[in-house]
């Protein structure tokens, strides 16, 4: 167990992966939705990378991927046409076998009986997993996802990768949760470059960053930091201080 006085720091990736993606035709609402999922419960998101229905890409990816982060989170390529090759790629990447869980065969063949539809062979793909993983639940529409060692794999849809993501969370080792402050200023972000730069300076042990509005002109600076006690006081009231100053500038003017 780990001391309270050096909490841990568990990181995720993401890894997104389809054709759909790169080429426009399919807009992400995954990535969002997942990042700020893991801000909240305490996983710090350090990377997203998107791939194509590519094996050889797919490997490589997972590969970096989960030997630099705690988690890696995949998203696309689990469903029942030729080109969903993400269970193969990540077998491949496990150096294990897949097969035909009779696991996932039980769910979706009481889940295609109660359609009337056929459980014929391009839905019989979904039941293929890595030897050695756990099923994620699919409360939509029963085709699980796959954890493996820390890798989870969940489907490219977004209201079925949410209740994946919903299913596996409980499970996931968790860290340092960001505590944040937001200070609003009425400048621009050339106008308070340089002032912010000196306060992120002084306080290196808080993330600060510039995130303008796009339907005014004004700035808004979020001082951000993990753990506890938090030293949001002090740089809070500098950025309030470097506002505050910039606005009676503007006003002289």
């Amino acid at each position: 167990m780990k001391d309270d006085a050096t909490p841990e720091i568990v990181t995720a990736g993401i890894l997104v992966i389809g054709d759909e993606i790169l080429s426009g035709r399919t807009k992400d609402r995954n990535i969002g939705y997942i990042a700020e999922y893991l801000t909240t419960i305490g996983i710090d998101l350090r990377e997203v990378r998107v791939v194509a229905d590519d094996e050889d890409a797919i490997v490589e990816a997972l590969n970096a991927l989960r030997t630099r982060y705690t988690y890696v989170f995949t998203t696309g390529g689990i469903g029942p046409t030729h080109d969903d090759i993400t269970a193969d790629c990540v077998a491949k990447a496990f150096g294990v076998a897949i097969d035909y869980d009779p696991r996932a065969v039980a769910m979706l063949k009481e889940r295609y009986a109660a359609m009337g539809t056929e459980l014929n062979e391009a839905r019989m793909r979904m039941t293929r997993m890595p030897k050695g993983a756990e099923l994620v639940p699919n409360k939509v529409s029963a085709a699980p996802g796959f954890r493996i060692g820390n890798v989870i794999v969940m489907a490219g849809v977004p209201s079925i990768m949410q209740a994946m993501l919903d299913a596996v969370a409980p499970k996931l080792r968790t860290g340092i949760k960001i505590l944040s402050e937001t200070v609003r200023a009425d400048c621009r972000e050339g106008d308070v470059g340089t002032e912010l730069g000196e306060v992120a300076k002084a306080h290196p042990e808080v993330m600060i960053g510039s995130y303008p509005f796009v339907d005014e002109i004004s700035w808004c600076a979020v001082a951000t930091r993990r753990g506890s006690p938090p030293p949001r006081p002090r740089s809070k009231t500098c950025l309030a201080r470097c506002a505050r100053g910039l606005q009676r500038r503007d006003k002289e003017r």
